[in-house]
């Protein structure tokens, strides 16, 4: 006992965070435990003036995306199947429940006095990078978004960390939330602490506590027809992930644009007035613009030549860096498109990529970002 209870306080200084609970007794690796991973330090050259930088070693020697079976968003529960696990049950009702269960919107609104909400969201995933610093920043981003989303400001968050403390070093741990760290001070937003399990499967993200007004929510039910579609990031990074996580490349410009903070544009959308929107993330484009549009009772009309793709991601498709999440997001939405016949199984693909950190889909115009289609009083989903 005192062997582990001097692990769990070399743990606790590496992390660097008090009030991190730990619960490393609570699951042991199982079917994904791999050999505990080794670092390989070479000396530097005699005379060469350098100095030899440990973490360095470590950040380069380790795949991280090698330690999960999915990566990033793209390791979501299928839309489908999750659907079919919740449905039919209920939340707590309450007159002071702004957003809740009932139509899967970003994060849950709860009045707490008058002109003012308490949003509540959390989110984590497996590593999507291969680089632990961005991971972790990646997934800080993913989870305050949710409360952008909404039209909403983060407050507070807390750390939620499942690790193969035995398979992975601590070292990285502290990489991941010292990422996580700088996002959310990049949003004004204190991390105070969070949870942890010993894991088989390395994970990181936050539950994030937001203040909005509650007059001014952008909510995933609230689209009119006759509105254009607004979309404020890029899409495929999903399709570069797959392929960073397959051949090792890496993608700077989807690693920039998977940290940026959503917040400027909620708050080009609140100044616009707008009342509907929704992140992309896990579902894909499609996905999550069918769940507004089902919440909503509209249907839309997507441009394909007019959504913005990040450079790469079409010849990257074409190859077949597709991950698993994304043909699954196409499988379930299908049956709600109608496609027009120029319209190809790649160009489907790419609308149904699995996204992590993406942009807001805003229903209205914002000033600054593409509008790619409009809403309609017509059900589903045309692309043209």
């Amino acid at each position: 006992m005192a062997e582990a209870d001097g692990n769990r306080t070399r743990q606790t200084e590496l992390l660097g965070l008090t009030g991190f609970e730990d619960r490393g007794a609570h699951q042991e690796p199982s079917r994904l435990r791999r050999e505990p991973y080794t670092v390989v330090r070479t000396a530097p050259d005699a005379g060469s003036g350098s100095t030899l930088n440990p973490m360095q070693s470590i950040r380069e020697a380790t795949r991280l995306t090698g330690y999960a079976h999915g990566g990033g968003c793209a390791c979501k529960i299928p839309p489908g199947e999750l659907e079919d696990a919740v449905r039919g049950l209920t939340g707590q009702a309450s007159p002071t429940v702004l957003v809740g269960l009932d139509d899967g919107d970003d994060a849950a609104a709860v009045l707490v006095r008058e002109g003012l909400a308490v949003l509540s969201t959390a989110d984590f995933f497996t590593p999507v990078v291969d680089d632990a610093y961005d991971w972790g920043r990646i997934a800080a981003a993913n989870a305050l978004s949710d409360v952008y989303a909404m039209g909403g400001t983060p407050v507070v968050a807390i750390n939620l960390v499942g690790w193969p403390r035995e398979v992975l070093p601590m070292e990285l741990l502290t990489e991941v939330l010292r990422g996580g760290l700088d996002v959310a001070a990049q949003a004004d937003c204190p991390v105070i602490g969070g949870h942890s399990v010993d894991d088989p499967e390395p994970k990181y993200g936050m539950a994030v506590t937001g203040i909005a007004d509650p007059a001014r929510l952008l909510r995933n039910d609230a689209a009119a027809p006759g509105l254009p579609i607004t979309l404020t990031k890029p899409i495929g990074v999903g399709v570069l992930n797959n392929r960073h996580k397959r051949t090792g490349e890496v993608f700077p410009e989807a690693v920039a644009l998977m940290t940026e903070l959503n917040r400027v544009a909620s708050q080009a959308a609140l100044a616009a007035g707008v009342k509907a929107a929704t992140d992309v993330t896990g579902f894909g484009l499609l996905g999550h613009l069918f769940k507004l549009c089902r919440a909503s009772g509209v249907g839309a009309v997507i441009d394909a030549s007019a959504v913005p793709v990040l450079d790469g991601v079409r010849s990257s498709l074409a190859e077949g860096y597709v991950s698993g999440g994304s043909r699954r997001n196409l499988d379930w939405v299908r049956p709600h498109l109608r496609p027009d016949a120029d319209i190809s199984e790649d160009d489907l693909l790419l609308l149904a990529d699995a996204q992590t950190s993406g942009g807001l889909l805003v229903v209205g115009e914002v000033p600054g970002y593409p509008v790619i289609g409009e809403t309609t009083a017509e059900p589903g989903i045309r692309i043209r």
